[in-house]
């Protein structure tokens, strides 16, 4: 089992950034990929950004060019930066991560999710 612990969310306004972070623990060993899924109000979820092996990552494309994701083996941690914030980014974001080498594909292990809210 994998456990995950999402930090950073909070409320900002349009034009501002937020930095998520998430640290696994338990078997991180089996950890290949690590990434954000969001859900807004009355929508549903969707992946975000993700990376495998701390090089391939995949970004949805309303985000790409305003938010970066990156892993740290180290601290068996990802981070999602994000610029240029915007309302429709507003959201509850996952953190999710687990065995399965592609970052566009669902993985087992989730977080219990942190509040992003972007308004003036």
């Amino acid at each position: 089992q994998v456990q995950l612990a999402e930090s950073g969310g909070g409320v900002v306004q349009p034009g501002g950034s937020l930095r998520l972070s998430c640290v696994a623990s338990g078997s991180v060993s089996t950890i290949a990929t690590m990434g954000w899924y969001r859900q807004g109000s009355g929508s549903q979820r969707e992946l975000v950004a993700a990376i495998t092996g701390g090089v391939r990552t995949y970004y949805v494309d309303s985000v790409k060019g305003r938010f970066t994701i990156a892993g740290d083996d180290a601290k068996n941690a990802v981070y999602l930066q994000m610029n240029s914030l915007k309302p429709e980014d507003t959201a509850v974001y996952y953190c999710n991560a687990g065995p399965i080498s592609l970052p566009t594909v669902e993985q087992p292990f989730w977080g219990q999710g942190t509040q992003v809210t972007v308004s003036s």
